[in-house]
């Protein structure tokens, strides 16, 4: 085939917004009941609804099936981010779900094989949304589930109560709020709870205010003692792990008197051992099963993760790495860690154990080359299939050949600190850019800010690559996936650190030869939409930049903009309140409208609770008629992250939009209206 010379940025792309709206999203939160294996799947073109899909291992050449039908959307609003919603219950007639249904947080029970509509299982709430639900386990007995509820007692952010409680699944509780029974109440926030093989115990992971999940946590368990009903309730909890500078990610029962724990003592989430004693406290302290400077684990953004997956044969499967990561099996003994053999470089903590013998690990895992699928890994062999993608034999992909190549580097950063990241470079076999011309690249910057931008198959920057523009993502100090010390590079240096690195990677990427000076850009939502605006009004590094969902003013998040969950976040990030309240206001882009001089477009959810419209609107009022050239884009309907197939075509549309105009090159992409 012959390569044409066209202007990067120009390139004909068989990878069009629809067809990355389409598919936005990846499947999650994968769990087996024997031979059965379910997941969520995101639906952008059913308003972005979440369905709840299944297959069988037993049954190879069957596809997956869509169970719950539209317009019900398991997903849960606890932390705002949710976690896993749903529980598989067997039942006599097949197997059953309990999930989390997203308009009004309610748990119903949904049995397929009846043919019913789901039934609610908790009580409507004093207010829309009020009661939330998240991680659901199945209670000692069998009949009740035990889940962490999130209430919602007044309008104020802070107005919130949690606690893990435990539900009827017979349905009494739906219109009598009284036989909803609380469990547990210990700290403010509650994740992982977890009963004992025995039922004697409970364990959960909590942490209070100004903390973090990654910053401190405590790994607590408490004998289940009968009440004066004889139903089964926490006495005490015990600290088995965590404190001060130590975070407990995840614990499971490997016994009725083992526990495994990922936990960071060392700087590193490695996995650990505890071992109780008969009176139910730990016989000794927590140790360390396999000490490596590489994670185990990770941030508890969402409730429900499993990075760690105890073994019926004694093993433990293990999600772990950095820049990329594995699965691997772990020999408790000896500490030694076989990795299974897949061409997966991404594995999330999303593990679970299937089939009638126990024999298979199943999660979710994705490439550069293979998108994110439910992975069943058979363990005694070692072989494994895809369940939630077509048969091998299937048609070939028909844009595998415009996907980028990525590579993982690490750059020099300000004092000469390592700074992670990974580099996609244009690539499209069927176009080249002109001789001494270099490509527009695109600075990526992940939300959190403690997360990581893993490297695997994503359309919406091949979006971008097939086009020839190149995209960076920077895993910029405060990131996970590189331990402690480096997350907390981040520590009361929010707005510099990560605008220094991203600042740090463009210009590392021209000093080589890779990228225009001319034509750089800088994007992200969440947190990145934070950075992405500091870097703008701080910096002369970018010539124009995409907003998603940001924060802007931290004063005003700091004081009753933002939800609770991360209400307290930039008393790290930041410093103390209002102690430092004048570093709040020197580093909010939205008090320097003034000194923003590069093109942007905004985009917002109007629904969003996390960062909400009022701080991309207060931006707005002060960059307008100061003749920078910018657009608004704000969607009814969507929250924190974009989710509708509409949302998710418009936004790229005018991204795009914005650097073929800034960088001067054509595109199909409607024009995107820029005013001063």
């Amino acid at each position: 085939m012959t390569t044409r010379t066209l202007p990067y940025g120009s390139w004909p792309s068989p990878i069009d917004a629809d067809g990355v709206a389409r598919h936005d999203g990846i499947p999650n939160w994968p769990a087996a009941h024997g031979e059965e294996v379910w997941w969520t799947e995101p639906r952008p073109a059913e308003q972005g609804r979440v369905a709840l899909c299944r297959t069988r291992l037993d049954a190879p050449d069957r596809g997956p099936e869509t169970v719950l039908p539209a317009p019900w959307n398991a997903r849960s609003r606890v932390h705002e981010y949710g976690g896993r919603p749903y529980l598989l219950v067997p039942g006599g007639r097949g197997t059953a779900v309990v999930f989390a249904e997203y308009t009004d947080q309610r748990l119903y029970r949904y049995d397929p094989a009846t043919g019913a509509d789901p039934a609610p299982l908790t009580p409507a709430p004093a207010a829309p949304a009020a009661d939330r639900y998240a991680e659901p386990v199945l209670g000692p007995g069998g009949d009740e589930v035990w889940c962490v509820r999130e209430r919602h007692t007044a309008p104020t952010p802070d107005a919130v109560e949690r606690a893990i409680v435990a539900v009827p699944l017979d349905g009494s509780a739906a219109a009598d709020p009284g036989a909803v029974r609380v469990v547990a109440a210990d700290t403010h926030f509650l994740a992982c709870p977890r009963v004992a093989p025995d039922g004697a115990h409970l364990s959960w992971i909590g942490w209070d205010h100004p903390d973090m999940p990654w910053d401190a946590t405590l790994l607590r368990v408490a004998d289940l003692v009968p009440d004066a009903a004889g139903r089964r309730t926490a006495a005490e909890p015990r600290t088995l792990a965590g404190g001060p500078g130590e975070a407990v990610g995840q614990a499971e029962w490997a016994s009725a008197s083992t526990l495994y724990c990922v936990t960071d003592p060392d700087g590193w989430w490695n996995p650990h051992s505890i071992t109780l004693g008969a009176d139910g406290t730990a016989a000794s302290a927590p140790v360390c099963l396999v000490r490596r400077d590489e994670e185990f684990g990770g941030p508890l953004w969402q409730l429900g993760q499993r990075w760690l997956l105890p073994l019926q044969d004694g093993r433990i499967a293990a999600v772990h790495g950095g820049a990329t990561t594995a699965l691997g099996l772990i020999c408790p003994d000896s500490g030694a860690v076989a990795d299974a053999d897949t061409p997966h470089t991404e594995w999330f903590g999303r593990l679970a154990l299937a089939g009638a013998a126990g024999t298979t690990v199943v999660g979710v895992a994705a490439s550069p080359a293979r998108p994110a699928e439910i992975v069943a890994l058979h363990l005694p062999d070692g072989s494994w299939r895809s369940l939630s993608r077509p048969r091998a034999d299937a048609a070939p992909d028909p844009v595998a050949a415009y996907l980028p190549r990525p590579r993982a580097r690490v750059f020099p950063g300000p004092g000469g600190r390592d700074v992670h990241a990974n580099v996609h470079p244009p690539h499209n076999p069927d176009y080249t850019g002109a001789p001494g011309e270099l490509p527009p690249y695109v600075v990526w910057v992940h939300g959190g800010p403690t997360s990581r931008a893993p490297m695997l198959h994503d359309l919406e920057v091949a979006y971008f690559t097939s086009r020839g523009i190149g995209v960076v993502d920077v895993n910029y100090g405060g990131s996970t996936g590189f331990g402690r010390a480096y997350r907390e590079r981040l520590r009361e240096n929010w707005g510099v650190v990560d605008v220094e690195d991203c600042v740090a990677v463009a210009r590392a990427l021209v000093a080589e030869g890779a990228a225009d000076p001319g034509r750089l850009a800088i994007r992200g939502g969440s947190a990145g939409g934070w950075t992405s605006a500091a870097a703008l009004a701080f910096t002369d590094a970018f010539h124009c930049g995409t907003i998603l969902y940001p924060i802007v003013d931290l004063t005003g998040w700091r004081t009753g903009e933002t939800h609770d969950f991360e209400s307290r976040y930039l008393e790290s990030l930041v410093g103390p309140y209002p102690q430092t309240k004048e570093r709040y206001e020197e580093r909010s882009p939205v008090n320097h409208g003034d000194a923003v001089t590069a093109p942007f477009v905004l985009m917002q959810g109007l629904e969003d609770e996390i960062c909400p419209p009022v701080q991309s609107e207060r931006f707005l009022e002060r960059v307008r008629g100061r003749g920078v050239p910018h657009a608004y884009l704000a969607f009814p309907g969507e929250q924190h992250g974009f989710r509708r197939e509409a949302t998710i075509r418009a936004a790229l549309h005018a991204e795009l939009s914005l650097y073929a105009q800034v960088f001067g090159f054509e595109t199909d992409a409607p024009a995107l209206e820029l005013r001063p």
